[in-house]
């Protein structure tokens, strides 16, 4: 069976307000959840994932984060996209006792480890042009966040054999 990423407004969220990474992580994961796109074990473990290895990536423009977490949590495949508010400290990735503050979280969900890795090269070569990322967080309709990641983004490629 093909398994389809997941992508649609309903998992863009804008304006999203939060006090730290694990508010943020957890009102992320629990918009995945209540769609049945992950199981409830998916949002402390996005969490402790985050404790062990940071995810916060100092790109141009706006710092970004990247969270996932180990497949068996995952039920369908997704990428969620979160800007926040107001910014909030990740660790940085490679050096947890650095932080940064992130505006935009993407917020992976996939359901093999190849297609993780795929993903996150993609999402690497978004991260290096500043006016997407800047467009993302100015860009207050989410069918045009989808769009624009549609087509940055190859999801093609991460739609392997489940």
């Amino acid at each position: 069976m093909m398994s389809n990423i997941y992508f649609n407004e309903s998992v863009i969220l804008l304006n999203v307000e939060a006090a730290s990474k694990e508010d943020v992580l957890e009102k992320m994961g629990r918009n995945l959840f209540e769609q049945n796109l992950v199981k409830e074990s998916f949002i402390p473990a996005i969490i402790a994932r985050e404790e062990e290895y940071a995810t916060g990536l100092p790109t141009a423009g706006v710092a970004v984060a990247i969270p996932h977490t180990d497949v068996e949590h995952v039920l369908r495949k997704t990428i969620s996209v979160g800007v926040l508010r107001e910014t909030v400290e990740f660790g940085v990735m490679g050096d947890e006792m650095e932080t940064i503050p992130v505006r935009i979280v993407f917020l992976l969900a996939m359901d093999e480890a190849h297609s993780q890795l795929t993903l996150l090269q993609q999402l690497m070569g978004v991260f290096q042009t500043k006016e997407v990322l800047l467009s993302i967080l100015e860009e207050e309709n989410k069918t045009s966040i989808r769009s624009l990641l549609e087509e940055k983004l190859d999801f093609g490629v991460l739609e392997g054999e489940k």
